[in-house]
């Protein structure tokens, strides 16, 4: 099982990155919620991008490019040996970072790899 940290993460149903929590607790992967908002998802708290957690497979991104660059730090710190950029948060400048930091960046959709047993 692969620990995923959720950045974006939402209390809101309608939001994919609520999806993705709940589809990878289902499936048996742990995770760490990361937002802006207090609250829960799949069970688990919302927390603030402070602790850095050094065990984490993958980070999925649902924050969008313009918001991400205060978040480059703590990406690069918490070392995930993968980063998704989901539909909408792509971004080259961060891409570069963490290919330089022998992270791999991939451009997917995590609720179409988990739907197709790619994840």
């Amino acid at each position: 099982m692969k620990k995923t940290l959720i950045l974006g993460a939402s209390t809101n149903p309608a939001r994919y990155s609520y999806l993705v929590a709940n589809k990878l607790v289902r499936k048996g992967h742990e995770i760490v919620n990361v937002g802006r908002k207090v609250g829960k998802v799949a069970g688990v708290d919302i927390e603030t991008a402070s602790d850095i957690h050094t065990d984490i497979d993958t980070i999925t991104l649902y924050v969008g490019p313009k918001n991400q660059q205060p978040y480059y730090d703590y990406i690069l710190q918490t070392k995930p040996k993968r980063v998704i950029f989901n539909p909408g948060a792509e971004n080259e400048e961060l891409k570069v970072l963490l290919e330089k930091d022998g992270i791999e960046p991939i451009e997917a959709c995590t609720l179409v790899m988990l739907n197709t047993g790619q994840y």
